[in-house]
């Protein structure tokens, strides 16, 4: 789904670029002060340079998220590239220009200014809800359109910007599902939700408990920790005594691995 998309919006945003430029007769209306000067001519002065934005983390505990989308979106302008794109009769090549937010929301606000000040034409990202929920309002104020892989928190596409968007489905979906395969597979009559703190561990982990009480389920414990986490035994020893049926984690990977490891090390399984 991330490859795919990565062909479809460059494409789309080379055509709009290029119907434009190849209006040589016409005189071009003033742009906005916000719209980003998208695109140049190559160095040969007869191919259209596109360039598209790319931001995820690629350090710190999840980077190898981030980096699974930036090599999924450079393999997809490597093959548009390859292929060739031609648009109006004007040559168009695209460009990756890449960002390591760290999954940081200081950090991904400060990628997201840098580029737009990079010019590009739209941003495949970011892979954080809470990194890309600050970093939408600059996209917005910079008339660039900002497509999120992976932002799941209902928050991001609810701020009434019209350059957001996200391709998968949110925790108000996520979330319900969860709860519903807690109640309806599993049997569970009693849960334990922990989450990470994060815009996207405690959005998920709420959802879930709204729907797991409106099901009649007990929620025993709703403890909350952080994504920078790496010990969970307090958590999990106080969850023990309460003896739910399921444990539901709202989180990442790097820390949900850990924690799951530690609660099978104290016998929760």
């Amino acid at each position: 789904m991330q490859i795919t998309f990565a062909k479809i919006l460059p494409i789309a945003a080379a055509v709009a670029l290029v119907t434009a430029c190849g209006k040589k007769e016409e005189k071009p209306a003033e742009p906005a002060a916000s719209a980003p000067a998208a695109a140049a001519p190559a160095a040969g002065g007869g191919e259209v340079v596109v360039k598209i934005g790319h931001a995820a983390p690629l350090t710190g505990g999840i980077a190898h998220l981030g980096k699974d989308n930036e090599n999924g979106a450079r393999l997809a302008v490597e093959e548009v590239n390859k292929a060739g794109l031609e648009v109006n009769g004007k040559k168009v090549k695209l460009e990756l220009v890449g960002e390591d937010d760290a999954g940081d929301p200081k950090t991904g606000t400060a990628v997201a200014q840098k580029l737009v000040d990079a010019k590009v034409v739209a941003v495949v990202g970011h892979l954080n809800s809470g990194v890309s929920i600050p970093a939408s309002k600059i996209y917005s104020d910079a008339g660039i359109v900002q497509i999120s892989p992976s932002s799941t928190n209902p928050d991001y596409t609810k701020q009434g910007f019209k350059t957001t968007f996200r391709v998968v489905a949110t925790d108000a979906q996520q979330g319900p599902a969860l709860a519903n395969y807690a109640t309806k597979s599993l049997h569970a009559k009693s849960v334990a939700i922990v989450d990470d703190a994060t815009a996207y561990g405690k959005g998920l982990a709420d959802e879930f408990e709204k729907t797991a009480k409106a099901s009649g389920v007990n929620v025993v414990a709703r403890e909350a920790t952080n994504d920078k986490a790496t010990d969970f035994k307090a958590i999990l020893t106080k969850i023990k005594g309460k003896k739910p049926d399921v444990i539901m984690y709202g989180g990442m990977d790097a820390t949900g691995g850990p924690f799951a490891k530690q609660a099978k090390e104290l016998g929760i399984s």
